[in-house]
This record gives C-alpha cells, structure tokens and sequence, in this order.
C-alpha cells in the first residue's frame, strides 16, 4: 500500500526541497545601476546573477524588492 502511495506521487525529491527553500529578493548590480528581481530562492538568485552578468550581487531572505528612494 505504502509503495503505491509513493509511485501515484507526481512531485520529485527535488521539488518538495525546493518548495521549502525560502524566497526572497535578488539583486544585481550591473554598469553601476541595481535591480531587483523578486520571490527567487538562492539557487535562483545566483543562477539569474550569472546569466544577467552581474558584477555584485545579493539575496535577501524573505524579504521584498526595495525600490525607493529615501525622498532626499
């Protein structure tokens, strides 16, 4: 019963760990301008980092993009 109960599961190892992973914002700094790319884990900060060709980048953990300015 046990073994049919796993094999009817369509969600891998890898996705139910990714579903814990915490999401976060990423930023990238690029020619001395920073964006930020929102609700990404980690992995996927640093994967987009790389692709984006960033020179700095970061990730800040269960928090959201943060785009304004102070006003001044």
């Amino acid at each position: 019963m046990l073994v049919i109960v796993a094999l009817a599961s369509p969600r891998s190892a890898a996705d139910e760990a990714d579903s814990r992973e915490f999401r976060g914002a990423c930023y990238c700094r690029a020619q001395r301008e920073l964006t930020c790319a929102a609700n990404l884990t980690a992995r996927e900060c640093d994967l987009r980092s790389k692709q984006a060709l960033c020179d700095d980048w970061f990730w800040k953990e269960r928090l959201a993009c943060w785009n304004w300015g102070y006003g001044g």
